[in-house]
Order: structure tokens, then C-alpha cells, then sequence
């Protein structure tokens, strides 16, 4: 019998890998199609002449002055008519010179506004930040840039334009590049992590189901839609993946921009990284359990179903490297043995060599990223960087469903860097 249950574990592993590695690679496939027609689409949209909207952008801060002026000096820098935006940056509390760096900024634009909050004002993390610049906005649409984001200067021109050419579009999203990818081995496997993400999922869900989830910056928001729904959810430490699920409730759509591109720092230490990642498996943990049975009843229905695979990834990956790794090292030292006959050697091989051909695909869409340092990287990343993945969704899963540990928001560490 116990040969019989690791037999059929075996199985589940392999499937399981199976399915994500296929269904990946036919996204990146599709979005390898999205970014040759996303560039005859960006060509005839900027032809035409487009009524821009106007857009309140938004930036959360709190005790951000290591990154803060070089943010403020991109906003300055945006390509967009300063009589049809504003900047508010909401100084959360800061206990640094966030303050200040902010004031001196807004003094030389009058477009960039400042909303100082102080600590019995501070009502929660990144969310409630969003939610009072929200009711102080002008404008009829919402701009969201974390203060670590330094946009180039036509980012914001590309949302608004295809806000403005959409009518049935409810927010539209750009691209966030790494700008510290070349500080060491940790950056740089973040930055092939995360261009995979954008090409492999959100451009290939689009390309597949018209549709994508709201990253955490870089976006644009029609303001009609946030306050029918009511703002971002305070108690969300995901709050983008939240809101993307009533956004799709209601019945609009998210449109992927991949041209629209901000530059932002990522963790350079495992610490930092790790505490980063566990709030986003936390998050997550939360959306499904507020929305999972919700998700089913979205229309189109495959619709709702890839929501809900997208927010349950996490746990199917987790449970397939669990698995293969617990079978690989047991069988390594020989505790176990599998009587199943079959080719598995040449199963796993060609399983590592699609996850390696989907992400060079992927990384070809980015000018010099497709290089042979990233491609081994990536082959790396297989058996180091995708492998710590594993104690981040333990740690989420026990804090909330053993420790019920209270979720606060952990603001992710900032460094000095230059691209």
C-alpha cells in the first residue's frame, strides 16, 4: 500500500509540474504574439489624436526619503499636459525627511501636491494612504505609483492614451523593470523573475481571456469604478490583487500596456525579500478566502477560474516542488523506490528545459536581457531561487491559519541605487 500511495504521489507531482509548465509556456507564447501587436496598436493609437484624460496620480510615502527625490524628479520629467494631471504625494506619517524632500518638489511644481498626515492620522498601511488621496483627487481618473518608481517620461502618456481609445477598459497597467537588477545574484534573479511574470502571465492571459491583475504601480484606474466599489480595501495587504477581482466583478477590464514602463528597486538582501513575499503569500491567502467562492460565479465563467488559479498559483506550485523534491531526495538515498515504468529522467530534463525555454522567450522581449548570463541564471533559478520559494508560502500559510497572526503592512526596505 505505502508503494502504491508514493506511486501516486510521483504521479500527482509530475502532472501537476506538467499542467503549469504547459499552460505557461502556450502565455508565453501568446505574449510573445501581444508584444509584435502591441506595437502596430502603440503606432496607429499615437497617429490618431485621443482626448487625454485627466489623471490624479497618487503616491503613498511613508519614510521614503532614500528614494524619494530621485521619484519626484521623474514625476516632474512626465511627458503629459500638466493642466491635465496632478501629483499628490501622501506623506504617511513619515519620521524621516520625507516630509521636506516632498515640500521642496511641490514648491517648484505646482502640479505636485503634498498631504502631510500625521500619526494619530495614520490609519493603516498602503491602502488607507491610497484611500485619502483618493477623496482629495480632482481628476476623473487615478494614477498609482509606489515611492520607490521612477517612470519614464512617456508612461503615464501611453496609459492615459489607451484609457482615452477604451471605453470598455476599467484600468490599464504598464510594465515595472528592476532598476537595481545588476547589484548582485539575488536582484538579478528577481528581474528575470519579474519580466517573466509580465510577459508569461499578464500579456498571455490577455492575449488568451482579456485579462490580467492590477500590479502594485504603474496603473491607471477610472475613478468612476474605484468609488462604486469603494476604494481600496484597508485590510488587504495585497491590495492590487483585491481590487483586480472587483474590478472584473463588476464587469470591466484591466488592459496590459507593456510599453508603459516605471523602474523600481527590489529587496537586495534574502531578509528583506523574504518579508516581502511572505505579505504577498499572506495577501493572497486573504483575497481567497474574501472572494474564492465569488470567483466562481464571475461571466464569463473561465473567466472567474483563472482568477482563481492565478490566486491559488502559490499553493499549486508549492504542493508540486514539495512533492517532486521530497520524492527526489527519499529516492536519492534510497528510502523509497519507484515502480512505475516510464522515462522519468527524460520527463524532468525536458520539464527543466521548457521552464528554461519559456523564460529566455520571455526575457527576449526586453532589449539585451535575453543574454547567456541571464539564460544560465535562469537554469539556476531552477533549483535555487524558485526552491525558496517554499518557506514563504510555509511561513504565510502558518502565520494565518495557525497563528492567526494580525496582518500589518510591512514596508519593504529602500537602498541607495543608480541604474
Amino acid at each position: 500500500m505505502t508503494g502504491t500511495l508514493i506511486d501516486a504521489a510521483f504521479v500527482v507531482s509530475v502532472v501537476l509540474i506538467w499542467f503549469m509548465l504547459v499552460y505557461q509556456f502556450v502565455l508565453s507564447l501568446l505574449g510573445f504574439v501581444y508584444s509584435h501587436l502591441t506595437g502596430r496598436e502603440r503606432r496607429g493609437l499615437e497617429a490618431d489624436v485621443i482626448d487625454l484624460p485627466s489623471i490624479s496620480l497618487l503616491i503613498p510615502a511613508h519614510n521614503e526619503g532614500v528614494v524619494l527625490d530621485r521619484t519626484l524628479e521623474a514625476m516632474a520629467e512626465l511627458d503629459y499636459p500638466t493642466d491635465r494631471f496632478e501629483v499628490i504625494l501622501i506623506n504617511d506619517a513619515s519620521t524621516d525627511n520625507t516630509g521636506e524632500i516632498a515640500a521642496r518638489w511641490a514648491a517648484l511644481h505646482p502640479h505636485i501636491r503634498v498631504v502631510n498626515l500625521t500619526a494619530a492620522e495614520r490609519t493603516g498601511g498602503k491602502s488607507a494612504a491610497l484611500n485619502r488621496g483618493l477623496r482629495l483627487a480632482r481628476f476623473e481618473n487615478i494614477a498609482v505609483y509606489d515611492a520607490d518608481n521612477t517612470p519614464e517620461p512617456r508612461a503615464l502618456l501611453h496609459l492615459g492614451v489607451q484609457l482615452g481609445a477604451n471605453a470598455d477598459v476599467g484600468a490599464v497597467i504598464g510594465t515595472f523593470r528592476t532598476i537595481n537588477r545588476s547589484k548582485n545574484l539575488l536582484t538579478r534573479m528577481i528581474s528575470i523573475e519579474g519580466i517573466s511574470y509580465q510577459w508569461i502571465v499578464q500579456a498571455g492571459r490577455w492575449m488568451l481571456l482579456g485579462v490580467c491583475t492590477l500590479p502594485g504601480t504603474n496603473l491607471v484606474i477610472r475613478r468612476s469604478i474605484l468609488v462604486k466599489l469603494g476604494g481600496w480595501d484597508e485590510e488587504a495587504l495585497t491590495e492590487d490583487a483585491e481590487l483586480s477581482i472587483q474590478i472584473y466583478e463588476a464587469g470591466y477590464k484591466i488592459k496590459y500596456v507593456p510599453y508603459a514602463v516605471t523602474w523600481e528597486q527590489e529587496p537586495e538582501r534574502l531578509r528583506s525579500w523574504f518579508r516581502q513575499r511572505s505579505r504577498w503569500v499572506r495577501g493572497n491567502n486573504y483575497v481567497l478566502l474574501k472572494h474564492a467562492r465569488r470567483l466562481l460565479r464571475i461571466k464569463p465563467r473561465r473567466l472567474g477560474v483563472e482568477l482563481l488559479y492565478t490566486m491559488a498559483l502559490y499553493y499549486i506550485f508549492f504542493a508540486a516542488i514539495v512533492l517532486s523534491d521530497i520524492l527526489f531526495l527519499v529516492g536519492l538515498v534510497g528510502l523509497v523506490r519507484i515502480d512505475l515504468p516510464g522515462p522519468y529522467n527524460e520527463v524532468w530534463l525536458l520539464a527543466f528545459a521548457l521552464f528554461v525555454a519559456e523564460v529566455t522567450l520571455a526575457l527576449s522581449r526586453e532589449e539585451g536581457e535575453d543574454s547567456l548570463v541571464n539564460i544560465l541564471l535562469t537554469a539556476l533559478s531552477y533549483f535555487t531561487y524558485c526552491q525558496l520559494w517554499i518557506p514563504v508560502v510555509c511561513k504565510g500559510f502558518y502565520d494565518d491559519f495557525v497563528r492567526r497572526k494580525e496582518r500589518v503592512w510591512a514596508k519593504t526596505e529602500r537602498f541607495e541605487v543608480t541604474r
